[in-house]
């Protein structure tokens, strides 16, 4: 019995159409994952059925009742609830308060119940029990805001919950605890619609799988009935290839970036590594491992307490991102939104925006500006219509290119890229990581921080390991699998 049916859906933004005659049908108590890459019309859907975008014309039914002209908050009401790709939490607020935003518990006198909230959080909470109902959202890492996210969406009671690149930046711990809340929403008959680029895991949870591409729906089936590589295909149109590692020439290779015994607060502890010119050296390690911070360290927004770098066998102070751009590291972090772009501002000026940091110049050249713009879109195959758009306007996958054009364009030579590929589909994945291959064919050095282990066993020469603040060891690309690294990561095993 279908919950919820979207028929021939339209919606064209500025004359240009993104959505023609889309149709989805999901099914009560089915996980249903809708698949397209970057810009095919999957958010865009989404935001219409939850009343964020008007429709141009086509019907919804939710079950068996039409769905129209209603608010976000109505439909909502109504049953329907979706987890964001982008965090949208209240980082001064706790997570018990951002769980009952406008919906807060009172007592007599219109007090705010915290006791009660924060003992209805912890009831959420049972399966992530690593986070504290109590404490603030500043102070939690992304993946537990994105933990915190989908609790506040069961917390809505809802019958269709979509969830738009849930695991993006959960690492394998997090993600059991997720199949484990959608394996109890599910018996629960809640509809679950996946958004995901993982195609492991949409095989793994989902019942049905929907496909978009360039706006139009391509095909319906079950998911038991069709492989890998041939979603990727539907998605894509052609054939998707392995991405080969390229590896630095031995004789070549040569020191461009040493630390040595970083600690910063608490989360960095004694670490000390070696990147080289022409490589990528990947970190993993599970939340609360430290490689954000320990990259944070680097890059000069956390202080460090002891430690020296070294570029070129030089020792250099890094206390501010100033510092670091001029010594030409680039970084870019893990939340795009927060802190990778300025969201209002055009595609333009945040492509140039390190740029002219460097330069230091009042005057500002817009025909170079548009030349940096343009080399970048190129580069990176990132899809916009005109460069003086904002950036916030752009699928999530090219709003991860341009934060990639901009560190570029920066002309850096050590790289760290945080979970570069968040939420970016197979297609636009492989781009990303053709460029990150041009960045060390050009003798650049490249740092990658990322929950994904295929993806690091598939780009990276050597992979660092981290557990509770410490450096466990390294592995070769020769060296590495999933379990050794899963060994390491949870403090079983040193390399």
């Amino acid at each position: 019995m279908a919950i919820l049916e979207m028929q021939r859906i339209n919606k064209s933004f500025h004359g240009i159409p993104v959505l023609k005659n889309v149709d989805l049908s999901v099914e009560k108590g089915e996980v249903h994952a809708l698949c397209g890459e970057n810009g095919a019309g999957k958010s865009t859907l989404m935001k219409i059925l939850t009343g964020i975008y008007e429709r141009d014309s086509g019907d919804i039914t939710f079950k068996g009742q039409p769905v129209t002209g209603m608010s976000v908050q109505q439909i909502q009401r109504l049953g329907i609830s979706m987890i964001f790709q982008e965090l949208n939490l209240l980082n001064e607020l706790t997570v018990a308060q951002n769980i009952f935003l406008n919906r807060e518990k009172v007592k007599k006198g219109m007090v705010l119940n915290e006791k009660e909230m924060v003992s209805r959080t912890a009831e959420l909470l049972q399966e992530a029990e690593h986070i504290d109902p109590a404490e603030k959202v500043r102070n939690l890492s992304i993946a537990q805001k994105q933990i915190v996210e989908i609790i506040k969406a069961i917390s809505f009671n809802a019958e269709l919950i979509i969830m738009d690149e849930p695991t993006a930046v959960l690492t394998k711990n997090e993600v059991d605890i997720l199949y484990s809340l959608i394996g109890k929403l599910k018996a629960a008959g809640v509809s679950v619609i996946y958004i995901s680029h993982r195609l492991p895991e949409i095989k793994e949870i989902c019942d049905r799988i929907t496909i978009l591409r360039d706006g139009e729906k391509i095909a319906t089936v079950n998911t038991a009935d069709i492989s890998e590589r041939d979603i990727a295909k539907l998605m894509v149109g052609r054939d998707i290839e392995p991405n080969k590692v390229e590896r630095a020439d031995g004789q070549s290779k040569k020191e461009i970036f040493r630390a040595e015994h970083i600690t910063s607060g608490n989360m960095v502890k004694d670490v000390s590594f070696t990147l080289y010119t022409g490589e990528t050296l990947g970190f993993y390690g599970l939340v609360g491992a430290g490689r954000s911070e320990l990259a944070e360290a680097i890059f000069g927004i956390r202080p460090k307490e002891t430690g020296e770098l070294f570029i070129n066998g030089e020792k250099v102070e890094i206390k501010t991102p100033s510092e670091a751009i001029a010594r030409r590291i680039a970084f870019a972090t893990e939340d795009r939104r927060g802190s990778g772009l300025f969201p209002e501002r055009s595609i333009m000026e945040n492509m140039t925006v390190i740029r002219h940091i460097k330069t230091k110049t009042p005057i500002i050249d817009k025909r170079e500006e548009k030349q940096i713009t343009k080399d970048m879109q190129q580069a990176l195959r990132i899809k916009y219509a005109s460069e003086r758009d904002e950036v916030i306007g752009l699928s999530g996958g090219n709003q991860q290119k341009v934060v990639f054009g901009k560190w570029a364009a920066g002309d850096a030579d050590i790289f760290i890229f945080d979970e570069p590929t968040r939420g970016v589909d197979i297609g636009a994945r492989k781009e990303i990581y053709a460029y990150i291959n041009k960045l060390t064919r050009e003798g650049k050095a490249v740092m990658i921080i990322s929950s994904d282990l295929p993806e690091l066993l598939e780009t990276c020469q050597r992979i660092a390991v981290m557990y509770q603040g410490e450096l466990r060891g390294e592995l070769s690309n020769e060296e590495a699998t999933e379990e050794r690294i899963m060994m390491m990561a949870t403090g079983i095993e040193r390399g």
